[in-house]
C-alpha cells in the first residue's frame, strides 16, 4: 500500500450518497476519491427500524462514530448503545450489526482499513465476512421488515 502525497480536501458537495448492495442504508464515502490505499471513512444514515448487515471483517479494525442521534450496535451476543459523539472501535474477528431500532434517523461515521483485508493473491470468499445470513436482524427489530420490499 503506497500513502497517498499531499492532502485532498472534502467537502459535503463532493459526497455521493447511494443505498448500500444488501440492506439499503444511504452512504456516502468519503475516501473514494482520494486514492487512499491505506484507510476508508464512510457516513451512514440509518433511517428508523433499520440495521446494515451482519458480517465481520478478515484483519480490518473498525471505529464506529456517532455523529447524530443515539448509536446501537450488536457485537456478537451483546448489543450496545451509543451516545451521540461516542465510539467504540470492533476488531475484525467479531460479528457487528449496526441497526436502529429508534423513530429518529442516526448518523454515524466508520473509519477502517478495508483494503487491507486480504493477503496479496489470497481469494475473495465472502463467506470470511459474512459466514452467516447476512440481512438477518437483530432481536431488537423483531417484527420489522428491512430492507422495505421494492413495490412494482
Amino acid at each position: 500500500m503506497t500513502p497517498i502525497q499531499g492532502y485532498h480536501l472534502i467537502t459535503p458537495d463532493d459526497l455521493h450518497w447511494r443505498p448500500s448492495n444488501l440492506m439499503h442504508i444511504p452512504n456516502a464515502d468519503f475516501l473514494e476519491r482520494t486514492g487512499s490505499q491505506i484507510l476508508g471513512a464512510r457516513l451512514w444514515r440509518f433511517p428508523p427500524m433499520s440495521a446494515n448487515t451482519w458480517h465481520k471483517h478478515v484483519k480490518a479494525e473498525e471505529f464506529y462514530f456517532v455523529i447524530e442521534g443515539t448509536g446501537r450496535i450488536r457485537i456478537g451476543d451483546e448489543t450496545v448503545t451509543v451516545p451521540q459523539y461516542g465510539a467504540v472501535l470492533v476488531g475484525p474477528d467479531q460479528m457487528r450489526q449496526i441497526f436502529n431500532d429508534t423513530e429518529e434517523e442516526v448518523l454515524w461515521l466508520i473509519v477502517a482499513a478495508p483494503d487491507a483485508e486480504l493477503e496479496e493473491g489470497q481469494p475473495m470468499d465472502m463467506k470470511l465476512f459474512w459466514p452467516v445470513d447476512p440481512t438477518q436482524l437483530p432481536r431488537e427489530l423483531d417484527g420489522v421488515t428491512w430492507p422495505p420490499k421494492e413495490s412494482g
